[in-house]
């Protein structure tokens, strides 16, 4: 029967107990950049150091965030005195190693995702964490934001009754410039590590761990995933349908179908947005949820950082949202999804 009314949503809001902790960012690129502004605008957290193996970089990137430590290097910056959390937002390639080096410092440790190059390097750190009794978490910034908790609640409370699957997409045309870490190998580049791992946190967080992975698609020239389709099979008879690509561009949009409502997830489902709550009857009633709290787009990120300092507070080494034995089997996912691709598909002209 569908409710009168949604659950209200739980907020990682600052101020709210959790401890100010000190911050350090490894990498002062694009998301770094956004990261930092969401936690000045938007938390407790104060960010007081940043590095990168270009002075220059780390010196204009602290002028423009207020930041007042620039390092020359990730092991300078993880063995100072003055960093209590390591953010680490690298290319991916190299997450492992400085997520390794910062855990064996003492650090608690946020990593972008994916949080590894594979599950093998995510459940090495994983491993490492727990060792040293330190705070790991994947910046999988999707499931902080307030609408995560919200639909978490109505699968919770039987709202949609049987989750019958997931259908989602995920399609952004990325030009294959010289050095583009999309198309490299190397860089953990392809559609599926850098879109397709929200498409597939979204059906782990309805539907657990899949039986089966199925998947079709293309691969690139330079021998990544252009594009393709996972058909994932769940127990129960559940099955789900996720579309990722970066050579086009998609409505990026998801439903979470059960036996009895469905959630259907506006564009852009991974970050702030809004939803609706569809019963089984075209013509039945609805609900729709949006997020009130002005928070627009990236500002969003401000929710993970919280998120980790209140686990921290709480004495958590990992997160009860998103664990690290859920986080390596979602690697663990794409990587058997990549490994059909590569075995079975012809190249495709990689756009210019």
């Amino acid at each position: 029967m569908m409710p009168t009314t949604l659950p209200e949503p739980e907020l990682y809001l600052p101020g709210t107990g959790e401890p100010s902790l000190r911050w350090g960012i490894v990498g002062p690129g694009w998301i770094a950049g956004e990261f930092a502004q969401a936690v000045r605008r938007h938390t407790a957290q104060k960010i007081v150091a940043v590095s990168s193996r270009s002075r220059d970089r780390a010196v204009s990137f602290a002028a423009l965030h207020g930041i007042g430590l620039a390092l020359d290097s990730a092991e300078e910056l993880v063995n100072h005195p003055d960093v209590d959390v390591v953010y680490v937002a690298t290319p991916q390639r190299e997450h492992l190693a400085i997520g390794l080096t910062a855990i064996a410092a003492g650090k608690h440790v946020l990593i972008e995702k994916p949080i590894a190059m594979n599950a093998a390097e995510a459940q090495s750190l994983a491993d490492a964490s727990s060792a040293a009794g330190v705070m790991l978490m994947e910046a999988m910034w999707s499931r902080y934001l307030p609408q995560a908790s919200v639909i978490r609640r109505l699968l919770d409370d039987g709202v949609v009754g049987q989750v019958r699957g997931v259908l989602a997409d995920h399609g952004q045309i990325v030009a294959n410039r010289p050095g583009q870490r999309h198309y490299l190998p190397e860089e953990g580049g392809g559609a599926l590590l850098e879109l397709g791992i929200y498409l597939i946190q979204l059906d782990s967080m309805a539907l657990g761990t899949p039986r089966g992975v199925i998947a079709v698609g293309g691969m690139t020239e330079t021998g990544v995933d252009a594009y393709s389709t996972v058909v994932l099979s769940h127990e129960a008879d559940a099955q789900s349908t996720l579309y990722t690509s970066i050579v086009a561009r998609t409505p990026m949009t998801a439903v979470i179908a059960g036996s009895e409502a469905s959630i259907n997830i506006d564009s852009c489902f991974y970050a702030p947005s809004s939803f609706t709550l569809v019963g089984p009857d075209y013509s039945g009633p609805t609900l729709s949820w949006a997020d009130q709290t002005g928070l627009k787009v990236y500002d969003g990120l401000s929710w993970e950082a919280t998120a980790l300092a209140r686990f921290v507070g709480e004495g958590r080494n990992e997160s009860p949202v998103h664990t690290l034995a859920e986080t390596v089997s979602i690697l663990a996912t794409i990587d058997e999804a990549k490994a059909q691709l590569g075995q079975r598909l012809p190249s495709v002209p990689a756009e210019g």
